[in-house]
């Protein structure tokens, strides 16, 4: 899951280590099923599977490809090589026409990488709730600054505590994801199963970092609450309900949610060094990365059009696209008696927390990195580009979130102006 969008080069970006490893992981989960074939391919028959090019829908760019096409992957290749990764996936639009899709490099060894895998899609699931929930105030049916000691009424200064702060990471709750009897817990025992509560009550054990709304930190134990608050508002199981606001309209077929460490077939296979040497995470339990029902898989044609409309605002309002930009989260942050900088982070213009999304620099963007796996949705709307970017590892890929690495070689190609990376 996305700890922060602030980052330096050489701290990894969500990532539980051994030892005394730094944990930081970013929004970002799901699980994966065997793939079985080299050639595994989703039919009509099987979940996720459209009819259309033999029964897939994200493949390879056909015909010949354009002068950005071919810049785009020399960059891709070169990028793969020098960061010594097992695969990279990628696609990206302008205006929502495609410019290039492909995927380079394995997903097991002998067994190619191909655009249609699967693989886990981690904080987008934020990017999709905080769209779903600026609908419901759409629709008048809450106001983003109702507190909400009506539906969590155990948690700790619910009656200060706002639906705008847990979605934008204002309350003060510590991170469970940084705490380390957790991150021993999580190392010790990568298949165990968490639930909600057992999540929360690692935050719970700590004082507030700050008073709700007073600065900035991220948590993942925001989006595991306002989850809970959000099926007690409506009634409505949360991957029902981002169905219907978000993933539905947009028709992102092959982005669900998986109550188990599955994954539709094909499935991109996941490597880490976290526990101290290389091994398979492929299916590693993600439920502690947020509350069940949001914890997605995708593939990268879903991802470039998740990164377009979420980007854009498409199922908003002009009102509401200006809060997911900006919902008062500039000018938060910054170090405090009781809380250090590389906690209450300084959000800026140029980079900060938005509703569900990070912005830096005007893109719009979600940067899952966990377990193996890195993913990157980015949409510049000056420019109407979009960026998708997935990514595993080999025993020698450096630290940090290398599917934003990548992504942010390709915007330099494309958008030299207007660099993807947060400057620090």
């Amino acid at each position: 899951m996305t700890r922060t969008p602030l980052r330096t080069r050489t701290r990894p970006r969500t990532r539980p280590r051994a030892g005394a490893r730094t944990a930081l992981l970013c929004a970002a989960l799901l699980a994966v099923t065997i793939q079985t074939t080299a050639a595994a391919t989703v039919s009509a028959e099987e979940p996720g599977g459209r009819a259309g090019h033999g029964g897939r829908d994200c493949v390879r760019t056909e015909g010949p490809r354009d002068e950005r096409a071919r810049r785009i992957l020399a960059v891709t290749r070169k990028a793969k090589k020098d960061l010594s990764l097992k695969s990279v996936q990628l696609r990206v639009t302008v205006d929502g026409h495609e410019v290039v899709t492909d995927a380079l490099g394995e997903s097991m060894t002998g067994v190619r990488a191909e655009p249609d895998m699967h693989f886990r899609a981690g904080s987008v699931a934020f990017a999709h709730i905080g769209t779903a929930l600026l609908r419901l105030v759409e629709e008048r049916r809450v106001r983003l600054d109702d507190t909400v000691e009506r539906w969590l009424p155990d948690l700790p200064k619910a009656d200060r505590i706002t639906l705008r702060m847990l979605a934008t990471n204002t309350t003060g709750l510590h991170d469970y994801v940084s705490d380390p009897a957790f991150l021993a817990e999580l190392e010790a025992h990568p298949f165990r199963a968490w639930t909600p509560k057992e999540l929360v009550a690692y935050p719970l054990r700590h004082s507030f970092w700050y008073e709700p709304g007073a600065s900035w930190s991220y948590s993942h134990a925001n989006y595991v609450l306002l989850i809970a608050a959000l099926e007690k508002i409506t009634g409505v199981r949360i991957d029902r309900l981002v169905r219907e606001k978000v993933t539905g309209p947009l028709e992102l077929r092959d982005t669900q949610n998986n109550f188990t460490p599955d994954i539709p077939r094909p499935a991109l296979h996941a490597f880490t060094s976290d526990r101290g040497f290389y091994e398979e995470s492929t299916f590693w339990n993600p439920s502690w990365t947020t509350a069940p029902g949001a914890v997605i898989t995708t593939h990268i044609c879903d991802l470039a059009r998740s990164a377009q409309a979420i980007g854009s605002g498409e199922l908003l309002s002009p009102r509401s696209y200006r809060t997911l930009l900006d919902p008062g989260t500039v000018g938060l942050g910054g170090a405090t008696a009781k809380c250090p900088a590389s906690i209450c982070l300084k959000q800026t213009e140029a980079k900060h927390f938005g509703f569900g999304v990070i912005v830096i620099n005007g893109w719009v963007l979600q940067n899952p990195s966990f377990s193996g796996y890195a993913a990157i949705q980015a949409y510049l709307p000056s420019a109407r580009l979009a960026i998708a970017v997935s990514a595993t590892k080999t025993p020698t890929t450096p630290d940090g979130n290398m599917a934003q690495e990548v992504a942010e070689l390709i915007a330099a190609e494309l958008a030299p102006g207007t660099p993807l990376d947060d400057l620090s």
